[in-house]
C-alpha cells in the first residue's frame, strides 16, 4: 500500500482531475441519492469508498477528507495524525522520525500539492478532527453539501 500511496502522490494532478469530475457526478446524482436515503447509503458507500481510497491514499476513514488541500497524501497517516504540517522531527532525508523508514506525510503533502491546479489549499488551516465521523462516507456527505450549497432556497440558478 505504501508503494500505491506514493504513486498516488506523484499523479496527484491526474487524481485531482478525475476528482473533479467524479465529484461533479456524485454531487448531480443527489437527487437520487436522496430518493434513497443518504442514511440507507451510508454504510455501503462508506465500505466501496474504504476500498478505493484505502488502496490509492491509504485512507483512514476520517470522515473530513483533506486529500484534495494535502497534495493527495492523507495526513491521517501520520503517526502523531498531524493535519496541518509536519512536526519538528522531520529528519533530513524527509523520513518520519517516529516511523523512520516512511517518508513524513507533509513532505509527500508539500510535493503532491506543487503538483496539483489548486496546490496552494496546502495553506488552508485543517480543522480539528471529529472522530465521531470516523468510517463515514465523505463522498456522500460532500454530494449533500454541495448540491445543498449550490441550490440554496433564495438563490437564482446561472
Amino acid at each position: 500500500m505504501y508503494l500505491v500511496r506514493r504513486w498516488s502522490v506523484k499523479n496527484a494532478r491526474l487524481l485531482e482531475s478525475v476528482y473533479d469530475v467524479f465529484e461533479r457526478f456524485f454531487v448531480a446524482m443527489h437527487p437520487v441519492w436522496n430518493a434513497v436515503g443518504y442514511a440507507r447509503l451510508e454504510r455501503p458507500m462508506a465500505a466501496v469508498e474504504k476500498l478505493i481510497k484505502g488502496f490509492l491514499f491509504d485512507c483512514q476513514m476520517c470522515g473530513q477528507c483533506a486529500l484534495s488541500s494535502t497534495g493527495m497524501s492523507c495526513p491521517m497517516n501520520c503517526p502523531k495524525q498531524l493535519r496541518n504540517g509536519p512536526c519538528g522531527g522531520v529528519r533530513a532525508n524527509g523520513n518520519c522520525e517516529v516511523k523512520p523508514e516512511m517518508r513524513c506525510v507533509w513532505v509527500e503533502a508539500w510535493e503532491g500539492s506543487r503538483r496539483m491546479r489548486h496546490g496552494d489549499a496546502i495553506h488552508s488551516v485543517q480543522v480539528a478532527v471529529d472522530f465521531s465521523l470516523a468510517g463515514r462516507s465523505y463522498w456522500l456527505t460532500t454530494a449533500r453539501e454541495k448540491y445543498e450549497q449550490r441550490h440554496a432556497p433564495g438563490e437564482t440558478r446561472a
